[in-house]
């Protein structure tokens, strides 16, 4: 595995972002918590900034005002000349990207978590860019260590040769939290209370690497985005069909050729008619709709992380 650079000095600024879309309740309402009472976020060894990522949405509970904020973070908006009339989410990521960046550059904060919550059954899942960041792959399987009792599979997000586009990317390194099922708009407690302790968690293992604590390698799985597939629709492009019974709800599962996927308001079922065996996620996010996404198909990976050895400066 060609790996990025491990850090060899200690973290010392970390942000938390809630609210990167403003009706996704539990990175909202726990960043708005930690804004007044910092203290829980807060390690003798780095400091910990909790940032709303976008105020007008969160304020309107909306995803977003003029366009998703997280898939805004690429390098022709964050380096053009701002005017006037420039989506409101372009202007937040410039202004993001100045207080927890600049992307890619040396002055950029160690690490970002940012918070988000999903509409489908996705449980607990962890969003990287990709396998390369040893650093990132350890933090993902100390959380699931932590958190036996819960999957925490971790989904790969970034496509080879793709640009980083989300908010994490502007960190030296970052990770997103993906909990559901939840509505939008909704705070469940349960689901808050799993936030709060996976972010815990985070901290707390930023805490033993910048206090010199090595850790040893191993064998993980992860799953990568490979392709999106549509409802099936009308001619004039309204909805057709649905999700399948048997298909909802079956986040990371197996999706084997010739499973139904579809279920036509004529009653008819839809087959999928790939070749290979692929694991859906996403399946039935609200927010997807929009997007003429019905499910996202991944594949699974399994692979080796390298040790990460102890730092060697003093913290």
């Amino acid at each position: 595995m060609s790996s990025l650079p491990i850090p060899r000095e200690p973290l010392r600024r970390v942000a938390v972002t809630g609210g990167t879309h403003g009706n996704e309740m539990s990175g909202v309402c726990l960043v708005q918590h930690w804004l007044r009472e910092p203290g829980e976020m807060q390690r003798p060894s780095f400091t910990a900034v909790p940032v709303i990522a976008n105020p007008k949405a969160v304020a309107a509970c909306r995803r977003y005002v003029d366009r998703d904020l997280n898939r805004t973070f690429i390098n022709s908006n964050l380096t053009t000349t701002a005017t006037a009339d420039d989506p409101y989410e372009v202007t937040r990521a410039r202004e993001l990207n100045q207080l927890l960046g600049p992307k890619a550059s040396g002055k950029a904060f160690d690490f970002l978590l940012d918070l988000h919550n999903t509409t489908a059954n996705m449980g607990t899942c962890l969003i990287a860019d990709s396998i390369h960041n040893v650093f990132v792959m350890h933090l993902c399987r100390h959380l699931q260590l932590q958190n036996p009792e819960q999957r925490c599979p971790v989904l790969l997000y970034q496509r080879p040769g793709e640009e980083s586009y989300n908010v994490h990317s502007v960190a030296k390194n970052g990770l997103g939290l993906e909990l559901g099922p939840q509505p939008q708009g909704v705070l469940r407690g349960d689901i808050f209370s799993r936030m709060r302790s996976l972010v815990t968690s985070t901290l707390d293992f930023i805490e033993l690497f910048n206090q010199g604590a090595a850790f040893p390698a191993f064998e993980t799985e992860a799953y990568r985005f490979v392709g999106l597939v549509d409802f099936p629709r009308t001619e004039d492009g309204n909805l057709a069909g649905t999700v399948h019974p048997q298909l909802q709800d079956r986040d990371f599962e197996p999706l084997h050729p010739g499973a139904p996927i579809f279920q036509m308001f004529s009653g008819k079922d839809v087959l999928y008619e790939g070749e290979t065996t692929v694991y859906p996620v996403f399946i039935n996010e609200a927010a997807y709709y929009e997007k003429g996404t019905a499910f996202i198909q991944a594949e699974k990976l399994t692979f080796s992380v390298p040790a990460m050895p102890a730092l060697t400066s003093s913290p």
